[in-house]
């Protein structure tokens, strides 16, 4: 957890890197398989088309996305390929979020300057 007094400059944070990762959840196909792959330990196969309702070819293209992303990893162990999660892959993605959560909330630190608006001479004095 990121110190509140202390946020990351965004330049630290790979904007790249970040949009990719953010590409690959962005799909409900792709958040039911990473939700089944949470669900049980260790490397799943063939189960995922199954569990998704989808067709081999369209969980494959899901699979790839997520895998060039890197936050599936697939290992080939003849016959099948088992996929597992990369929760490392998502730091960038989780530090930006914490980043943004450890900004102060709105009404502890104001972040523009809004000029007074003068109905007349008076109220501007």
């Amino acid at each position: 957890m990121l110190d509140r007094n202390v946020v990351a400059r965004p330049a630290l944070i790979e904007a790249d890197q970040i949009a990719a990762i953010a590409k690959a959840l962005a799909h409900p196909a792709r958040v039911k398989i990473i939700t089944f792959l949470l669900s049980k330990p260790g490397c799943i196969g063939g189960d995922i088309v199954d569990q998704v309702g989808l067709a081999q070819s369209t969980v494959s293209e899901h699979l790839r996305i997520l895998k060039d992303a890197g936050i599936v990893t697939g290992t080939i162990d003849y016959p099948r390929v088992c996929y597992a999660l990369d929760p490392s892959a998502l730091a960038p993605i989780r530090d930006l979020i914490e980043a943004i959560a450890a900004r102060p909330a709105e009404g502890e630190a104001p972040c523009c300057f809004t000029p007074q608006v003068c109905v007349s001479k008076e109220t501007c004095e």
